[in-house]
């Protein structure tokens, strides 16, 4: 029986991975060292701290960040073998410019050895690493805008990854500005059922917290069509937590998908009855009916 919350205590910002009958939980450590703790689970009910993905310096160095700066909203995600962790530095977040460069590093195991950090990019944060079926990668995060005339959350900003190069390739483009609660960011995108699917934060990190799950046909694609949006709805999907991504289950009594939402948090949904771990500054888990995937 899950017993909530799951992690109890300082575990913001957590993101799910699985690998076979392995499930990680990977959270935000912000200007503490060693970065990004790790839990582990065998079956969604117990969790232990495994390991810390940023141990060394030559992985995260947190000279000068500010109180509340460093390592935010790892993403963790696992493919063809290899673990991915996408993760933002935040050196400066306090005023109009934001100096938040992005980093991504694989692992063949999870306790390690982790790869040298590749720098991505730097135009905002909140990155993920979505794996198309076709090999391709696509790599998302929010984009600061600050300039006086515009909204900071500018939208969310996808662009194709060559991990061979370990470099960006073509033009980002913008494929989600956000719905009229605004503050966008924590993107996700999954696939199934031939659709895309993005999940994004939205309403700020206080008592508006919020998800919006917009999906498309392709990729990349402005035309996404919202589809559920909740903020204070406790029948909903997505109540008030933010930051979601899904994860296919299979070994937890049948075949599903888990919604998995952190506050920033991460989001799961399973084929005939949904499942939402609320993971907000705590993590939690709680049980819905699905209507949309």
């Amino acid at each position: 029986m899950i017993r909530n919350p799951i992690l109890p205590g300082f575990n913001p910002d957590p993101s799910i991975c699985r690998d076979g009958d392995d499930y990680y939980i990977a959270t935000s450590t912000f200007e503490w060292f060693p970065g990004v703790q790790i839990h582990h689970s065998r079956d969604l009910v117990h969790w232990r701290l495994l390991t810390h993905a940023l141990r060394e310096t030559r992985l995260l160095d947190l000279r000068g960040v500010p109180s509340s700066g460093g390592v935010w909203a790892p993403a963790l995600s696992f493919y063809d073998g290899l673990f991915y962790l996408c993760y933002t530095v935040v050196h400066q977040h306090e005023a109009a410019t934001k100096d938040t460069p992005n980093y991504l590093i694989t692992a063949p195991a999870i306790e390690g050895p982790w790869s040298d950090p590749v720098f991505v990019n730097a135009s905002g944060f909140d990155p993920s690493l979505f794996h198309d079926d076709d090999g391709k990668k696509y790599w998302l995060n929010m984009v600061w805008d600050h300039r006086p005339e515009r909204h900071p959350f500018h939208g969310i900003a996808l662009q194709e990854y060559d991990a061979e190069k370990q470099q960006l390739v073509g033009t980002p483009e913008i494929v989600f500005e956000g719905s009229s609660i605004r503050l966008t960011e924590g993107p996700h995108i999954y696939k199934r059922n031939g659709w895309y699917y993005l999940l994004t934060a939205e309403g700020g990190t206080e008592y508006e917290h919020a998800v919006t799950l917009a999906r498309s046909r392709g990729l990349p694609d402005r035309r996404r069509t919202e589809l559920r949006t909740r903020r204070s709805d406790n029948e909903a999907a997505c109540a008030i937590c933010a930051d979601a991504c899904l994860l296919k289950v299979s070994n937890i009594v049948r075949t599903q998908w888990l919604t998995m939402c952190r506050g920033k948090g991460k989001m799961a949904l399973p084929t005939r009855r949904d499942w939402i771990i609320r993971l907000r500054r705590l993590c939690f888990v709680a049980s819905l009916r699905s209507a949309i995937l």
